[in-house]
């Protein structure tokens, strides 16, 4: 019995290990014939060029080696490139900016890597109040071109995330209490779907792809090349930082509960806490903007009476407003997420895990380990202006509501595992008790979500059922499903 089961290891690793060397060698020769015939660049890992294209993603765990990477600049040569791809079944991964950390969600090993950094033309058209803008770009640079017609996008809150995956994601803003997510606001997709067509997705074209797409990530069409979104006159606010110390969490909570509750939130006001229970110089840091020229407004007044460190809130630009925001810079992060409902009593308990939980010495215990507690809240008037929008395919339900990101960060790939699994058990407690108190939202942003969690399974049975049938329409033969492995998935069973 053994030395049977010892031969079939055997056979299992060395069938695993020709698949590996095919796949291999599929892709290299692919990228040997795209060099050779293709009008784009193609960068070979002997370039000089290759170490920096390949680590654009902003750390490490979203770092790989890709057999090639191809920077396509128009929707024709991309659909040429996608033919070649899907005819010698060659896998490959897409990139916008790279933000995710999760590992391969915008990176390969052993394929080719399609860079969409050369999709970077920004155009307004005033007659329609739209912008048109290239899926490679990053925030900055979509707002800066902007400034100079006094108009804005719903867009990222750090000027440095890429354009394609946070919109297909759903995109969170400091605008979505007004006009939704940055999917709410793409009134057309230019897409190369994976026959190599080019299609336009909006209202009246491909209507279901279009639904789709909006909450839809990499899965089941094709490669987005220009969004159409909606423009908006917004150009001064009132918005800044405020930092406090640990201390001032619970008085924290107090005030995001009455800023989450009130009758009628003022829709202009928007914020995001964020809480370092494992670094006291930092504490606690409250982003807030207020999207009009007011000073102090009385939406943020159960902020106003809290002790701060520092406070950097005053008149400026949103764009500037933006510049000051920032990401963590460790080597190695992920990102846990989940939603629940305001509730005082939730509050209090999710105070006590987010400060004393065990998992917490786990990570402080690990080079450079940290933890974020990123609290996001999220008005009804942000889920209803997205069914205003033609509707997307998230599932969520028109209430308000908090989405909770846990970003965790560490120095070595040797503590992968252990800073994963710590702060995905913190997650399960913080979700056992918004369901103890029945206010879990069945939920997951995918903008903020740890590749491990099943986030299109949490859109609800009937638009999971409609991503299917759009999937089978557009790429029947589920090219982005199987040649495409990084990414969140539509669940096959």
């Amino acid at each position: 019995m053994a030395r049977s089961i010892t031969w079939s290891a055997l056979g299992c690793l060395l069938l695993s290990s020709r698949a590996l060397s095919l796949e291999q060698g599929a892709a290299s020769a692919a990228c040997q014939y795209l060099e050779g015939t293709f009008a784009t660049e193609t960068v070979l890992p002997t370039d000089e060029q290759y170490q920096n294209l390949s680590e654009v993603n902003w750390v490490q765990t979203a770092w790989a080696s890709p057999t090639c990477i191809i920077q396509p600049t128009t929707a024709e040569e991309l659909s040429e490139l996608v033919k070649h791809l899907v005819a010698q079944d060659v896998h490959f991964a897409v990139r916008s900016g790279g933000h995710s950390p999760a590992p391969l969600g915008a990176n390969i090993n052993d394929g080719v890597l399609v860079d969409m950094s050369k999709f970077n033309a920004v155009e307004y058209d005033a007659s329609r109040n739209v912008a048109v803008v290239g899926s490679g770009l990053r925030w900055g640079e979509v707002y800066r071109q902007l400034d100079q017609y006094n108009v804005t996008v719903v867009g990222g809150r750090i000027l440095d995330v890429g354009v394609g995956g946070l919109a297909l994601g759903s995109g969170l803003s400091y605008l979505t209490d007004l006009y939704g997510l940055v999917c709410d606001n793409v009134v057309n997709f230019e897409v190369v779907l994976a026959d190599g067509s080019i299609v336009n997705a909006n209202a009246q074209s491909n209507p279901d792809l279009w639904w789709a797409l909006k909450g839809g990530a990499n899965n089941f069409a094709g490669i987005v090349t220009r969004f159409t979104l909606n423009a908006y006159p917004i150009v001064n606010v009132w918005g800044g930082v405020k930092v406090y110390s640990l201390e001032s969490l619970p008085a924290l909570f107090d005030a995001m509960l009455a800023y989450q509750t009130v009758a009628q939130k003022d829709p202009y006001a928007n914020l995001m806490l964020q809480a370092f229970p494992l670094n006291s110089t930092i504490g606690v840091i409250v982003n807030m903007v207020y999207m009009k020229p007011v000073e102090s407004p009385s939406v943020f007044a159960p902020f106003y009476n809290i002790s701060t460190l520092a406070d950097t809130t005053k008149l400026q630009t949103l764009t500037d407003f933006l510049a000051s925001q920032s990401a963590a810079e460790l080597p190695r992060l992920d990102w846990f997420a989940t939603s629940f409902k305001p509730d005082a009593d939730l509050y209090g308990t999710l105070k006590t895990i987010l400060t004393s939980a065990p998992e917490l010495d786990q990570i402080k215990a690990l080079t450079a380990g940290s933890i974020a507690i990123g609290w996001q809240p999220i008005s009804a008037s942000a889920i209803e202006a997205g069914h205003a929008r033609g509707g997307n395919a998230l599932g969520l339900e028109s209430s308000n509501q908090t989405w909770l990101v846990l970003d965790v960060g560490w120095w070595d790939s040797e503590d992968d595992a252990t800073a994963r699994n710590a702060t995905s058990s913190i997650i399960n407690k913080i979700e056992d008790a918004a369901k103890g108190a029945d206010k879990y939202v069945d939920y997951i942003f995918m903008n903020d979500a740890s590749v491990e969690q099943p986030v299109i399974e949490h859109y609800g049975a009937e638009n999971v059922d409609k991503l299917k049938a759009a999937q089978k329409r557009y790429d029947p033969n589920l090219v982005f499903q199987n040649l495409v492995p990084g990414g969140f998935k539509i669940p096959s069973a």
